[in-house]
């Protein structure tokens, strides 16, 4: 193999440019960088940041590469997810670009080292016969499902400085390890599905008690879904007039996204909320077909309200009040989810201790849950249900 001939072939990549820049790709492209005349120390510290770089990813280089070259986010990706049709000229260089990464990397430790006079040991790394080209049509043909760009690496995101970026660890809860509220989540469930399906869906509210399984039940189904294109973008009510941004930034994404507000209420005097009352309006600006709000509060209205705030005959405040009241009606789809009785929060704390494979009686198990749920201060919910299975596993653990 011409390493130097493959050092002039980068050069005339341009559609995907940014994997050149990509660091371990970059490290190796250095390496080839005429090898020849390199100084054996410089040929060996530039191939242990090689290695080093694609040990931290990948032990294949030929997957390791394939990965940023269909994850890379560039003009003709994002066209073709938009049904755009390319200029002939266009489409051969970027088969040509594909055939250079394939070769690339297909290098092998062996294609490297040979010539240089060095008989040390040198880290190796395997390769793998993948057709790039039919890889990338492949990616296209399912865009919808994996996107490109960041929002093909990553599910869940978060809002830092105006931009989105990924959860560095993200909620790993799924459907299956939720107990309770199969209705009321299945609602939930069954509205995700219609936006992944591109038929009409509901902005939506789960509210009710703390600890019942709202915020879970939302990053559950993310997780539940996300190889079928589902991401989440967690904000803050701080960050509702981001909420434009947001929207411009992926509504024309081939990707479906759930805009999520966690924990969310209003106080009068507040106006940040007038962003979202937009989106939840469905203004010109806000529609788009692959987005969706969801919501959770505390309160079946949003709205924080005392006494004193009743007070008087400033029709501005109460203007302001009933606006903030209303917030909740335009969620198309609200979901309550309350407190359990006895007998479903001793089910749920069961299915809790089966899960983690906890064997107990049941009348003492029953007993034993609802002194914990009285003595917590919480009352029941999932969320105590499990704090009382957590302890009973560290009782077990004491014993032993």
């Amino acid at each position: 193999m011409d390493r130097n001939l493959l050092d002039c072939k980068m050069f005339s990549v341009t559609v995907l440019w940014e994997v050149t820049q990509d660091h371990t790709v970059n490290s190796l492209w250095k390496l080839l960088d005429d090898w020849t005349e390199k100084p054996i120390s410089e040929f060996i510290e530039q191939y242990s940041t090689f290695i080093e770089a694609l040990y931290n990813q990948n032990i294949n280089l030929s997957e390791y590469i394939l990965k940023k070259v269909l994850e890379d986010e560039n003009f003709y990706i994002i066209g073709k997810a938009q049904g755009k049709v390319f200029d002939s000229y266009i489409v051969e260089a970027v088969e040509n670009e594909l055939k250079v990464f394939q070769e690339l990397s297909r290098l092998t430790p062996e294609d490297i080292t040979a010539g240089i006079d060095y008989d040390g040991f040198l880290p190796r790394w395997r390769t793998s016969d993948i057709d790039f080209i039919s890889e990338y049509h492949k990616r296209l043909e399912n865009i919808g499902k994996y996107g490109y760009g960041k929002y093909s690496q990553n599910r869940m995101f978060i809002m830092r400085d105006g931009e989105t970026v990924p959860v560095k660890y993200p909620d790993t809860q799924r459907l299956d390890h939720l107990y309770g509220y199969q209705r009321e989540r299945q609602a939930v469930i069954d509205n995700t599905l219609a936006l992944l399906d591109g038929k009409p869906a509901q902005n939506v509210l789960l509210y009710g008690d703390a600890g019942t399984g709202k915020s879970s039940t939302v990053k559950a189904i993310v997780n539940e879904y996300a190889d079928r294109g589902l991401r989440l973008i967690e904000i803050t009510k701080e960050q509702l007039r981001d909420i434009p941004k947001i929207i411009d930034d992926i509504s024309h994404n081939p990707l479906k996204f759930i805009i999520f507000i966690d924990d969310l209420t209003f106080t009068a005097g507040e106006d940040c909320f007038g962003s979202l009352k937009a989106m939840l309006e469905g203004s010109a600006s806000a529609r788009s077909d692959n987005i969706a709000i969801y919501a959770t509060s505390n309160r079946r209205h949003l709205v924080k309200e005392t006494f004193s705030e009743r007070d008087g005959d400033d029709v501005h405040r109460n203007d302001t009040m009933q606006e903030l009241i209303s917030l909740s009606a335009r969620f198309g789809l609200r979901v309550n989810f309350g407190k359990p009785d006895k007998k479903e929060f001793v089910r749920i704390a069961g299915e809790l201790a089966k899960q983690k494979g906890l064997e107990f009686d049941e009348k003492d198990f029953e007993m034993k849950a609802e002194r914990f749920a009285m003595a917590s201060g919480n009352g029941r919910s999932p969320r105590t249900a499990r704090q009382f299975v957590n302890q009973l596993i560290n009782e077990q653990k004491q014993e032993v």
